[in-house]
């Protein structure tokens, strides 16, 4: 298990950006696969974007075009970049990982805390 660090949401505007970060710590040596995932209060949570150890980046259909993933290795580090959003885009972020080579083959089994992205019209 890892310890994972949100950082970067907060309140925007529809049609605008926003580059959500998370930073791993107590990391241990392996192959992982990491991605962000939201939920909304009630609503089940949504797999957003995944970036698996061998390369593999997979996106939500809802957010296919407007996000990218992206993961530095080195420095632990994984981004959200989000643009065009939506009011519907509106949730609660979590940063996630678990030790696989490729997305969809595990659940994540480590999480952070979550930061929130409200998007007002």
């Amino acid at each position: 298990h890892w310890t994972l660090e949100e950082s970067g949401g907060g309140s925007v505007e529809a049609g605008t950006s926003l580059t959500l970060s998370c930073l791993a710590t107590q990391i241990t040596p392996g192959d992982y696969t990491s991605g962000w995932s939201r939920q909304v209060a009630g609503k089940e949570r949504e797999d957003v974007a995944c970036v698996g150890a061998d390369g593999q980046v997979t996106y939500a259909d809802s957010v296919k075009g407007r996000v990218t993933i992206s993961r530095d290795v080195a420095k632990h580090t994984l981004t959200l970049q989000m643009n065009d959003l939506r009011p519907e885009d509106t949730a609660m972020y979590y940063c996630a990982a678990v030790r696989a080579r490729r997305c969809g083959t595990l659940p994540y089994n480590s999480w952070g805390r979550g930061t929130p992205v409200p998007v007002s019209s």
